[in-house]
């Protein structure tokens, strides 16, 4: 009874093939989506976002209204202590009230109510549903890619240590599914943190607009009334203020931009994803991947499935169906304020971004977690004769020309093939023996030593690999320190917002 109530209480944890539970980071990804929403939570969250940051917004525009002299002191007293009292609630009263005009509106209505029109009227003073929207955008748009850009540089730095680690060794790399010529397991993971480290450059330069104010632009043409776009944009931590109202407002290309280099990521993550499903078949591993990256089958117990690569592949392309629908949205608007570009396309960026974030976090997970056989990986690359084309070329080097060379050489591997003989018996026929060193060694052939002999071209050998990782490492610590550099300038500028706001509201 015993053991069984110990069998009864491991279930779905201890599968008998598997001891350990899924990952945690990983299960939150996989499992998550499956859990019902509480009476609408999902709708209130997204509500309470935004007017999270709609009032972020208002207490940087109260702070610079007051500072230049163009609203009272009093009144901005007033709204501050009453916005920070909606915060502090949860916008619970604006939540309660109907909204036939839109949130900004039932928010600011409130808040008219609540202070009378002397007060509450004042907080739009110089701008816009329009500029806000714009701004609020952006703070939306900035929380997304800061996930985003953390969870890429995370997935660098992994794939850039692991590099390392298994830079010795020796596997074959793969042309149309076969063998082809030898590398390490290390210079693959290179290969793919060169492309990383790309999508992380791109996700940036993508993300530049976000660092725009375009505060103070109002409906389309700016404002009469002297606010200071250089005062908000300070308090709400961007770089410099838009520089012309139109496009202030109009545009939103910061969301189609996040979303086509989310998109390369996501192929260069699904075709990543593809590779290493190749290398985890039962029938010829040459990765394991640890317990908690797998799942079992719900009825055969001997089953280990590596399906969070199924997950990275399913959800790889999800930005580029969110590129679409969002610049299909977009395409018939005029280049203006326009619902189909603020909500419409928007409302496509933010899951789209979110499933990226998701891909990221699983292949970090998966490439952390797999263990490479060395031992087979090296077979497979004898098995395989990737060494033949270091064999022509050591013909070549005797001054054979390449094309008969790679003749010889392919005739003396069909022979060895139908013999069951390993490259190094054709390597030994009298039309290929000039190929052999004079140095009278014999794993000359062995797929190590050639990986090791290709060392131009950015192959695998001499310091190839390393050299790169070194320059990798130098590119990722760069652009890590710039994307710390706009981190630490948000969180400053809300570190400057609550201290001005505080002394206003006073």
């Amino acid at each position: 009874m015993e053991e069984a109530s110990t069998v009864s209480a491991a279930r779905g944890v201890d599968t008998g093939r598997l001891r350990t539970g899924l990952n945690a980071e990983a299960h939150r990804i996989v499992y998550d989506q499956y859990l019902p929403p509480v009476d609408g939570a999902e709708h209130c969250g997204g509500l309470i976002e935004e007017l999270g940051f709609i009032s972020e917004v208002d207490r940087a525009h109260l702070v610079m209204l007051v500072e230049r002299g163009i609203v009272d002191a009093a009144p901005v007293a007033a709204l501050l202590r009453a916005i920070d009292a909606l915060r502090a609630d949860g916008f619970a009263p604006v939540q309660a009230r109907p909204m036939p005009r839109g949130v900004y509106l039932a928010y600011e209505s409130h808040l008219v109510a609540e202070l009378g029109d002397d007060v509450g009227g004042v907080l739009h003073t110089g701008r816009s549903r329009n500029d806000l929207n714009a701004t609020t955008a952006r703070l939306r748009a900035r929380r997304h890619a800061g996930s985003l850009l953390e969870a890429v540089r995370h997935l660098a730095t992994v794939l850039l240590d692991r590099a390392a680690a298994y830079r010795t060794v020796t596997m074959p790399a793969y042309t149309h599914g076969q063998p082809a010529v030898p590398i390490t397991y290390g210079h693959y993971l290179t290969g793919v943190a060169s492309a990383v480290v790309r999508g992380l450059r791109d996700l940036l330069d993508a993300a530049r607009e976000l660092d725009v104010n375009p505060l103070g632009a109002g409906a389309v043409g700016g404002t009469s009334v002297p606010v200071d776009p250089v005062r908000t944009g300070e308090l709400l931590g961007f770089a410099t203020a838009a520089r012309n109202s139109v496009d202030a407002v109009a545009s939103r290309d910061f969301g189609l931009r996040l979303l086509s280099a989310a998109g390369v990521l996501g192929v260069v993550a699904a075709r990543v994803a593809r590779d290493l499903t190749f290398w985890t078949v039962e029938e010829n591993p040459l990765l394991r991947l640890a317990d908690d990256l797998v799942g079992s089958s719900s009825m055969m117990p001997q089953k280990r499935n590596p399906f969070l690569l199924e997950h990275i592949q399913g959800r790889a392309t999800a930005s580029l169906g969110a590129f679409t629908a969002a610049a299909s949205a977009m395409v018939t608007a005029p280049y203006t304020n326009a619902i189909a570009v603020t909500g419409d396309a928007l409302r496509h960026v933010w899951p789209g971004m979110r499933a990226t974030v998701d891909v990221v976090v699983l292949l970090r997970l998966v490439v952390a977690g797999a263990e490479p056989d060395a031992h087979r990986m090296l077979r497979r690359a004898v098995d395989g004769y990737t060494s033949a084309t270091y064999l022509a070329e050591r013909l070549v080097a005797t001054g054979v020309p390449f094309r008969t060379a790679h003749h010889l050489v392919g005739r003396a591997v069909a022979d060895a093939l139908e013999a069951g003989a390993p490259l190094a018996a054709a390597a030994a026929a009298p039309e290929i023996a000039a190929a052999a060193p004079d140095d009278g060694d014999a794993n000359w052939l062995s797929p190590t030593a050639v990986a090791a002999a290709c060392a131009y071209g950015a192959g695998p050998g001499g310091d190839s690999t390393e050299r790169a990782i070194g320059e990798l490492h130098g590119e990722l610590d760069a652009l890590s320190a710039e994307l710390t550099g706009r981190t630490r300038r948000w969180a400053e500028g809300a570190a400057l917002l609550d201290a001005a706001a505080r002394a206003a509201a006073a």
